[in-house]
């Protein structure tokens, strides 16, 4: 094993950031000066190599588990990498909202990588102000999506107390296959009507996957209305405006039939009435007061004639 000693002081990694500054480390360098020592066989510089080919994409999700696997690596070099991880998230999530403008699926994708390969199911919620910039990125639920354990009070709580105008929730599915199924569908509608009722835009749901991902957004779209963003002249777009379907018009088939059953004008002699429609079932007295008050004709003297 070459030792890191043997090498000239220059070419270490820690006398060379001191000396050139980060942007003269490769990962692996940088990698390797978070770690401090290497292991039995291995020099730092061998490990964090090691480290990073095994990872690659996948580093900045890391776990202390993952991490273990590697023969040598104990608890405290695990935690020192993982927690160093960590400490750049928490700093990068307290950001200003004008930095993390989402506009697109893939701005909220990018957002919630971490669950994209995770073996259980995440429901990751983002909170949007009305410029679409994020307020707040929390995890909603962890285990199967079912409505019996993500009640829209989980997701609309925050959302109240952050005043935000719109939000978007992030699913993975561990098959890889990230078609939506009943449940995901069955979800997805209980959220939107909530946000309608609250008046919280749900502006996109998304599924992901290790390798794939799927937009509710985009795929409610047409051709002819497909939009690259999630803001559109101005107005946050909301999936319940997309799921909005015009009201059918109706044409009646039935005719209105116009038939007068009653005309003071058709008199047969003075004071008297004549009522057209003789099939009349009821008691004919208080039909008399009815065509009395409906005529406006009043006499002591006058006799109605109904023909009854």
């Amino acid at each position: 094993m070459t030792r890191l000693k043997d090498t000239p002081k220059i070419d270490r990694p820690r006398e060379r950031f001191l000396h050139k500054g980060a942007d003269a480390l490769s990962k692996s360098d940088l990698l390797a000066i978070v770690l401090g020592s290497g292991i039995k066989g291995k020099n730092v510089k061998q490990l964090s190599d090691q480290i990073i080919r095994k990872f690659g994409d996948k580093f900045l999700n890391l776990t202390i588990d993952d991490l273990l696997e590697i023969p040598g690596i104990g608890k405290a070099k695990a935690l020192q990498v993982v927690s160093a991880l960590e400490l750049t998230k928490r700093f990068y999530a307290e950001l200003s909202p004008k930095d993390r403008i989402v506009l697109s699926a893939q701005d909220a994708i990018n957002l919630t990588s971490e669950i994209r390969d995770k073996k259980k199911e995440h429901l990751v919620c983002l909170y949007l102000n009305a410029r679409n910039a994020l307020l707040q990125k929390e995890i909603i639920s962890i285990g199967t999506l079912d409505k019996s354990i993500v009640h829209p009070r989980e997701i609309f709580g925050p959302a109240v107390e952050l005043r935000a105008a719109g939000i978007i929730l992030v699913h993975n599915h561990p098959s890889g296959d990230v078609t939506p199924s009943r449940q995901d569908t069955e979800v997805g509608s209980t959220i939107i009507e909530a946000g309608k009722i609250m008046g919280v835009n749900v502006v996109d749901f998304i599924i992901v996957s290790e390798d794939d991902s799927h937009s509710f957004s985009a795929d409610m779209q047409t051709v002819d209305q497909k939009k690259v963003f999630y803001v559109s002249d101005g107005s946050q777009v909301s999936l319940f405006d997309l799921l909005t379907i015009d009201e059918p018009k109706y044409t009646p088939l039935a005719k209105k039939i116009h038939k007068t059953y009653f005309s003071p004008q058709q008199r047969t002699r003075s004071g008297r009435f004549q009522l057209q429609n003789r099939r009349y079932l009821g008691n004919k007295y208080k039909l008399l007061g009815v065509l009395k008050r409906l005529s406006g004709y009043v006499s002591n003297e006058g006799i109605i004639s109904t023909s009854l």
